[in-house]
């Protein structure tokens, strides 16, 4: 099974419900719902007859697809909330109570609509990833030719040719070439990772490999194929959102649990309630007015509105604040975890290499070492360089002449011509090279600590002198700090940082923030494994990430969040919860919302339950009538709607 086709059978056209397959109508179901609104409000404001079309025409907009999802569910031998819904407004119909009918239809299918559609927008994250591999790849045959080839149909040991500054088709073992290889895509890691050949007969290193999806540099790489594409880690990582995605909440398992008891149940009593009239002395008429008093009673009108009321109220709040929350589920149970992962690069950190570290050497001024950095690294393409530039330049205060003849010397550095003289920037390999003399022991004791506080650190050497060190890192945001503060102030007991960046940077990102659990050198699989530690650990956990590699981790997760601008598609598809404008600091704002949420939920549930508690044994018992029972009815679907309201004002 190719990427292609995968994406072909198993994009959801459908999504489940409750444990069957309905069709997700859109746009359309949402414009009935709203139409079926308009309609009970004109039979509110007209006298009859059209007061009786007006609610008719709203009962068949709001009950069309709550017909066919009754109807759905009789076909599978179950009777679920919108089936008795749908009778209960029949029997309101029957006993001419339009508006009742009307509007338990109306609010019923407006909140289904909307469930639906944010389920609707949470469907994509298979096409997005499966966008990352090109569809071909160049084979290279026995003669050396190349051939542009099906990555279906590509074989492992076979060899293919990866050109520069083009994605990676496969996963593979580096043949020929030497290459800086962009692996953010699978593994998170913000610096691109130097490739070098595999010798024959040795060990084979994370430096030989490259993944498909990755990006390579500048250099032509030869990659024998070492996994087929339907074993690649990319496809692994379509499996892995695909796995979690289908699993169902708790949540979702209770109200299933819920339906499968209380609507056979009314159904029951009613029937029963029905046939009075055999055993009492009483007409027909007076058992079926009765039985629909209690019908009327029972139906849970309060109870469907009570949840979608305050997701809604609680989703716009989030959208004035900047938060995207992707329904209720997400929603309800952000408020309730207790363990926080992020992913490193773009979320706790700017995802950017910075200019951190300016270290001179003997006589040499920061001006004169910066002026020699600045005019060879202005000429590069490397991802370092345009970070040491602009953190030069601030520096400074300008940008001096550009050196000359600049060299890319493949894992060690470059090499330049600046105002008559030879400039190298590089690692301790580079200037071992040229100087043929062990690193001194002062610029050695140097870049060990820059290196140790998670820096990549860089020797500047000029003619037959060390100018210094300079070093660039990926730091943290601003407000990182202060977000992790204010999140343990609120009662997250367990922040636990994931990056596929070494240890050492992790530790050192980690001191700098005040996250205690970092774990470093992780693969998307690896990222997996800890949020399934933290969930048996905690029970609930959230997962925050901008990159495709957090994906799998995102779709694991209680709670999936997203950052906004820095996220890619794919990140922002599988996230449950999105951060927009790229502020971490809304995340505390999004947790105290859940929690307020939570309890408003929790609020209306009492309410809608306790009213069907009493109402339905006055109704019984004719205590109470139909009129007494549509005023009560209404009074805790208001009740639960204003309780819900209150959300829109959350600080």
């Amino acid at each position: 099974l190719t990427l292609q086709n995968y994406q072909k059978q198993n994009m959801p056209h459908q999504h489940h419900h409750h444990g069957r397959k309905i069709k997700f109508f859109g746009s359309t179901e949402l414009l009935f719902a709203v139409l079926s609104g308009v309609f009970w409000i004109i039979g509110l404001l007209v006298n009859n007859p059209y007061e009786t079309i007006s609610f008719g025409i709203a009962i068949i907009f709001g009950g069309y697809y709550t017909f066919l999802e009754a109807f759905e569910s009789l076909r599978h031998k179950k009777f679920e909330i919108d089936f008795l819904m749908l009778v209960a407004a029949i029997g309101a119909a029957v006993l001419e109570e339009w508006g009742e009918g009307a509007l338990l239809l109306f609010l019923f299918s407006l909140g289904h609509a909307l469930e639906h559609y944010a389920l609707g927008r949470a469907r994509k994250s298979i096409k997005a990833l499966s966008q990352l591999t090109p569809d071909q790849a160049l084979l290279i045959d026995q003669q050396g030719k190349t051939t542009p080839t099906k990555i279906k149909h590509l074989q492992i040991g076979q060899h293919v040719l990866v050109k520069p500054n083009s994605k990676i088709p496969v996963d593979g073992i580096v043949i020929t070439g030497e290459s800086v290889v962009n692996q953010a895509p699978i593994t998170g890691e913000s610096i691109p990772v130097h490739k070098y050949p595999h010798k024959t007969g040795s060990k084979i290193e994370a430096t030989n490999q490259v993944f498909a999806g990755t990006i390579n540099g500048q250099n032509t790489l030869t990659v024998e194929i070492s996994k087929l594409a339907t074993d690649t880690t990319l496809a692994r990582l379509i499996d892995l959102v695909k796995e979690a995605e289908s699993q169902k909440s708790p949540t979702q398992h209770l109200a299933d649990q819920f339906e499968k008891y209380y609507v056979p149940g009314v159904l029951i009593l009613v029937t029963t309630l029905l046939l009075a009239f055999l055993v009492r002395d009483e007409t027909f008429q007076t058992s079926f007015y009765r039985a629909m008093a209690v019908l009327i009673a029972a139906s849970p009108c309060a109870l469907a509105i009570s949840t979608p009321s305050a997701v809604l109220s609680g989703i716009a709040r989030a959208a004035k604040m900047g938060v995207l929350i992707k329904g209720g589920g997400p929603l309800e149970a952000l408020g309730s975890i207790e363990a926080i992962a992020f992913d490193k690069t773009g979320t706790l950190t700017n995802g950017t290499p910075k200019l951190t570290q300016v270290y001179t050497f003997g006589n040499t001024s920061e001006k004169e070492l910066l002026e020699a950095v600045i005019a060879v690294e202005q000429l590069s393409d490397h991802p370092l360089a345009e970070a040491i530039v602009k953190g030069g330049q601030t520096l400074l205060g300008y940008i001096p002449s550009p050196a000359s003849d600049l060299k890319a010397l493949i894992a060690r550095g470059v090499q330049a011509s600046w105002k008559g003289t030879t400039i190298h920037i590089g690692n301790r390999r580079l200037l071992k090279e040229i100087t043929h003399q062990d690193i001194p022991s002062e610029i050695e004791a140097i870049m060990t600590q820059y290196e140790a506080a998670g820096n990549t650190a860089m020797i500047v050497h000029q003619d037959q002198q060390y100018l210094g060190v300079i070093a660039a890192m990926d730091v943290a945001r601003p407000k990182t700090k202060t977000v992790l503060h204010e999140l343990k102030n609120i009662g997250i007991k367990k922040m636990v940082m994931l990056t596929g960046d070494h240890q050492k940077v992790a530790n050192a990102i980690a001191d700098e923030i005040g996250i205690t659990h970092p774990l470093g050198s992780l693969l998307p699989e690896d990222k997996v494994a800890a949020i399934d530690r933290l969930l048996a650990e905690k029970g609930g956990v959230a997962m925050v990430g901008d990159g495709v590699n957090d994906a799998p981790a995102m779709a694991k997760s209680t709670v999936g969040i997203a950052m906004g601008a820095a996220g890619s598609a794919v990140a922002l598809e599988t996230a449950d919860i999105a951060l927009m404008a790229d502020k971490l600091e809304r995340l505390p704002f999004a947790i105290g919302l859940s929690r307020k949420a939570h309890q408003i939920i929790q609020q209306n549930l009492w309410i809608s339950l306790g009213m069907v508690a009493i109402l339905v044994p006055l109704t019984i018992l004719d205590i109470a009538a139909i009129g007494p029972a549509v005023i009560a009815h209404e009074g805790s679907t208001l009740l639960v709607v204003l309780n819900a309201l209150r959300l829109l004002r959350y600080e």
